[in-house]
């Protein structure tokens, strides 16, 4: 399937998980002539059946789902306990006497992905890692086109290998977590305007530009690089049907944010508007566990920070552009988009 035929214009909204794509969200831009995405990889499969019947119930057009994947992790007690110390500066200033410990890892991603074949949707896109040639099979059997996430031009020819329709190119500046799956994450660190150029003359694959994209001026730049399409998150974060916490929208719009990466948070490296948090655990976060493991355990503070309206605990996940964010209705940001590429 040719991803790129499901859109009117070549603008893929970013699938951020967390709870802020809501099926209305995916909805618009999908009605708007984009392609929608729905970040299911915290989702159950129960929960994804329900959104994903709430997407159809908003629009007939096309849609992406978007996973993690990822292998449901079994930490030590000693692993829990050490992490838990490590944390102990931030629970305790909340007052708690302990770190509640959480009842999940992380979803089941085997079971999600028999879900997305009984769902059917046109477009899933996965980060973290890569799946085999024979899970990739299975998706184009059941009608399902696959789009890789890369960071490195070595990713991106992994995917193409395992028959990935297109690989989304995600330059350092991008909002959210890291999808490097070869290497260190650390040594991921191109950035887009140099990534896309590389990945596109890697792969004869399409190749969809990420990381720092927030006008029409940025696309065409994408477009003129080789990508064939664009992915934008942070610009779609700010929008009214996006279902962002008031204080975390507050800090998006400040106009004065300043982001880096961190694995504080997650146990993966993300990128995020600096706060207490990210300060705090600074000294500590090269010991913290992978992903999903610390991710679980900071979920009772970014919760309790959500509570109390403090954003200084919340992780606060957007891209290098932020400050250029514009706050309008998802139709409006669409139309916005495509005058300003036009006028280019």
């Amino acid at each position: 399937m040719k991803v790129l035929e499901l859109m009117q214009y070549p603008i893929i909204q970013g699938p951020m998980a967390g709870g802020f794509c809501t099926p209305a969200l995916v909805a618009a831009v999908s009605n708007a002539g984009g392609l929608g995405s729905l970040p299911g990889s915290l989702l159950s499969p129960a929960v994804l059946r329900e959104q994903v019947g709430q997407i159809r119930a908003l629009t007939d057009q096309a849609f992406m789902l978007n996973f993690f994947v990822q292998k449901v992790p079994q930490p030590s007690e000693e692993e829990i306990a050490s992490a838990a110390e490590l944390l102990r500066p931030v629970w305790a200033s909340l007052g708690w006497e302990q770190l509640p410990r959480p009842t999940l890892w992380c979803q089941d991603f085997a079971a999600q992905l028999e879900a997305v074949l009984e769902l059917r949707p046109a477009v899933v896109s996965f980060t973290f890692d890569i799946l085999d040639a024979a899970q990739v099979e299975r998706l184009h059997q059941a009608g399902i086109a696959v789009i890789g996430t890369v960071t490195t031009v070595d990713e991106a020819l992994a995917w193409q290998a395992a028959g990935a329709d297109a690989v989304v190119a995600s330059g350092v500046e991008a909002g959210g977590h890291r999808g490097t799956f070869i290497g260190r994450q650390e040594d991921a660190t191109l950035g887009a305007r140099d990534l896309w150029p590389a990945v596109v003359a890697a792969v004869n694959i399409p190749v969809i530009a990420a990381g720092n994209i927030m006008d029409g001026a940025d696309i065409r730049a994408a477009l003129d690089a080789g990508a064939q399409a664009v992915r934008m998150g942070t610009a779609f974060l700010v929008t009214d049907e996006a279902a962002v916490h008031p204080a975390y929208r507050a800090q998006l719009l400040s106009g004065q944010a300043s982001t880096r990466l961190t694995r504080a948070f997650s146990g993966r490296y993300a990128r995020g508007i600096e706060n207490r948090f990210m300060r705090q655990m600074a000294g500590v976060e090269a010991l913290v566990p992978a992903y999903p493991v610390q991710n679980a355990l900071t979920g009772s503070i970014r919760a309790a920070a959500a509570a109390n309206n403090d954003p200084e605990l919340m992780s606060l996940w957007a891209g290098a552009g932020v400050n250029r964010a514009r706050a309008m209705p998802v139709a409006q940001l669409m139309q916005t988009l495509v005058t300003e590429m036009a006028a280019l």
